[in-house]
């Protein structure tokens, strides 16, 4: 359709975290003459908010408090709603759908797409409020949003059974720049010089949080099992909270007898630069995966990945990794032991795989094209069903 087409993203909250690096992406790559945007946060605005508004999106918040939605700040995302006067809302994560989809009722009916990105919701994993939320949102994903947009097919099929109407999902995964992760020789030199090790070692990297959900733990069991028969292999973790001033994260190590194998290297900011060193990636998380970033930024860098089969893992990878079973040490040991044994060029020819295969099905830009294709669909239907309806002359 013709026109340029006004988005109005509502997000949860803005710290660092999978839904808003795919909000940044998107908006950092979208056709900027064809689509315009701003970006409404429910909690105060996080370290993404000023990346975001980098490039040339209004970025607020409403400062919400975590709990259940305030009905006043629900009016007040009305009126910001009628202020921009969207030809599309985005809204993601639970409560911002919810919150959203109520607020755009009372701006007026301006059309919604949610986004579902979590791969699990259950007690004692998922917080009382999302999952209060996700259930409101199943029985008003009948006639609520036009679009349900789920970053996975294992988000689709858990929310599917929940209640939401399947009828209106689409799968949309997650996307990756090949420009910013693909090989680099001198990242593996400069990282073992970092680290104080031989040219030879061998690294396998953890990019994760600390966090039940990542489950250090069982990765560090499996790597008392790999010790004696890969003398050469060490472990880089790196993600918020994985440092040594941890020390529950501490003493599992230590009680592994593998304290001069591990490297806590805490929250980075050059994560292609790490993922480009190293010569096996692990995702090793026990639940609550819809579709992950690290394998697929890895394989973007050329590294073959170990996954546990939780959310989306298994397809990410597909024949150019190995998928063992959550939560069992010793599979996961077996698994990074035949990416081992394959040794550096057998590694070299699966990573090769690795980054076609993301080229092919997860490209940065192959998913822009998806959301704007989308959004301009979305658009042309609320322009037809209200006849010179919301679109304005430009």
């Amino acid at each position: 359709m013709a026109g340029v087409i006004n988005v109005l993203h509502v997000i949860t909250g803005l710290s660092v975290g999978g839904a808003e690096m795919a909000l940044l992406k998107l908006v950092s790559r979208w056709d900027k003459s064809r689509f315009r945007g701003a970006v409404v946060s429910l909690l105060p605005a996080g370290p993404m908010g000023p990346r975001i508004a980098s490039q040339g999106i209004g970025v607020s918040s409403l400062n919400m408090r975590r709990g259940l939605p305030n009905p006043l700040s629900i009016l007040r995302l009305a009126g910001q709603i009628r202020a921009f006067a969207p030809d599309v809302i985005q809204t993601w994560m639970y409560h911002a759908d919810l919150i959203g989809g109520l607020a755009a009722v009372l701006a007026g009916g301006y059309p919604v797409v949610w986004g579902i990105r979590n791969g699990t919701l259950k007690p004692g994993k998922s917080s009382t409020s999302a999952i209060w939320s996700a259930r409101a949102c199943a029985r008003l994903s009948l006639f609520l949003p036009k679009r349900i947009l789920c970053c996975s097919e294992s988000a689709r099929r858990v929310h599917g059974a929940l209640g939401y109407d399947m009828g209106r999902m689409r799968v949309i995964p997650n996307g990756f720049d090949l420009e910013e992760f693909k090989p680099d020789p001198l990242a593996r030199w400069a990282l073992r010089q970092e680290l104080g090790l031989d040219a030879n070692a061998i690294l396998l990297g953890l990019i994760a949080r600390f966090d039940p959900q990542k489950d250090h733990g069982t990765l560090i069991r499996a790597s008392a099992r790999l010790r004696e028969a890969w003398p050469q292999l060490h472990f880089v973790l790196c993600g918020e909270d994985v440092t040594w001033g941890n020390r529950e994260l501490a003493g599992w190590i230590e009680k592994a007898g593998m304290r001069t194998r591990f490297h806590l290297l805490g929250r980075r900011l050059d994560i292609p630069r790490v993922a480009a060193a190293l010569d096996v990636a692990c995702l090793c998380s026990a639940y609550g995966e819809a579709f992950p970033n690290v394998p697929g930024e890895a394989m973007a860098c050329g590294v073959p990945c170990v996954v546990t089969d939780v959310g989306d893992s298994a397809a990410i990878v597909g024949e150019t990794g190995i998928v063992v079973p959550a939560a069992e040490p010793e599979a996961l040991a077996a698994g990074i032991g035949r990416l081992l044994e394959m040794g550096p060029e057998g590694r070299r020819k699966l990573g090769e795989a690795a980054r076609a295969r993301v080229l092919e099905n997860f490209s940065l830009d192959r998913v822009v094209r998806e959301y704007q294709g989308l959004y301009c669909q979305v658009a042309a239907e609320a322009q037809r069903s209200q006849g010179s309806g919301r679109l304005r002359a430009r």
